[in-house]
C-alpha cells in the first residue's frame, strides 16, 4: 500500500514543481496530457486524457522508485468526471493488485486486493485511502498541467533523444544532469531511456533506465 506520507508530499512536491512553471496557468489544457514530479526515494510520472468538456476521461499514475523493486501503476477511470473505477497494479515485487468500482453516486460497487496466492476484501480505511490518493493525484495533475510542466521520454543517442513517438530532440540538460546520463550510457550494453520535465522556467531530468520507456508509455488512442 501507498503510505499517506507518500500522497501528502506529491502535493508539497506540486508547489515546488509549480515554481518550475512560473504558475503560468491557462484557461485551457490539452485533451492528452503527460507530466510529473519527483516524490518520495522515486518519481511519478502521470498520463491523463480529458474530454470535450475538459473533464478527466483516464488518469495514469506510474510510481517509480530510484532503486530496488516497487514500481506501481495506477490506472483511474472517470465517467463525465466522476470517478468509477481504480485499478492499481505492482509492477514487481509481489504482484499485488487492486481493483475499485463505484457506482454514480459514490458507492463501492466492487473490490478486491488480488495477492500472489490469494484474494482479499478490502477494509473501508482502504477503500477511503484509495479514494483520497485519487482526489489528490488528480489534483497535482491539475496543477502541473495548468503550469505547462509536461513530460518526455525517450533514447539517449549521443547527445540526442528520439522521443517515443520518433521526433529526435536536444534536451540541453544542465551539465550535471548530462554527465549523469552519459555516465549511464557509457556503462551500458543496453539503450538508455530517459525521463524528463520541460517548463517555462526550464528542465529536471527525472530517471535514467535501462527499461524501455517507449515500449509502454501510453498515447492518446491507447489510454
Amino acid at each position: 500500500m501507498v503510505p499517506l506520507l507518500f500522497i501528502q508530499r506529491a502535493l508539497i512536491m506540486a508547489v515546488v514543481v509549480s515554481g518550475l512553471s512560473a504558475c503560468s496557468f491557462r484557461s485551457s489544457t490539452p485533451s492528452f496530457s503527460a507530466t510529473g514530479f519527483v516524490a518520495d526515494q522515486g518519481v511519478v510520472r502521470i498520463w491523463r486524457r480529458d474530454d470535450r468538456q475538459q473533464r478527466p476521461s483516464v488518469l495514469m499514475s506510474v510510481y517509480s522508485p530510484y532503486r530496488g523493486p516497487g514500481t506501481i501503476s495506477t490506472l483511474y477511470e472517470y465517467h463525465n468526471g466522476v470517478l468509477y473505477q481504480i485499478k492499481r497494479t505492482d509492477a514487481d515485487g509481489d504482484r499485488d493488485s487492486i481493483q475499485l468500482r463505484f457506482t454514480e453516486n459514490g458507492t463501492v460497487s466492487f473490490m478486491q486486493r488480488q495477492l500472489a496466492t490469494q484474494r482479499q476484501k478490502l477494509s473501508s480505511d482502504d477503500i477511503a485511502l484509495y479514494r483520497y490518493q485519487a482526489r489528490r493525484i488528480l489534483e497535482v495533475s491539475n496543477v502541473l498541467n495548468a503550469g505547462r510542466v509536461r513530460l518526455l521520454q525517450g533514447h539517449w543517442q549521443q547527445g540526442e533523444v528520439k522521443l517515443c513517438n520518433g521526433e529526435t530532440v536536444k534536451p540541453d540538460f544542465d551539465k550535471q544532469a548530462e554527465a549523469l546520463v552519459e555516465r549511464r550510457a557509457a556503462k551500458s550494453r543496453q539503450p538508455v531511456s530517459l525521463a524528463w520535465l520541460d517548463g517555462p522556467e526550464g528542465r529536471e531530468l527525472l530517471l535514467v533506465s535501462n527499461d524501455d520507456f517507449c515500449r509502454w508509455e501510453p498515447t492518446q488512442g491507447t489510454l
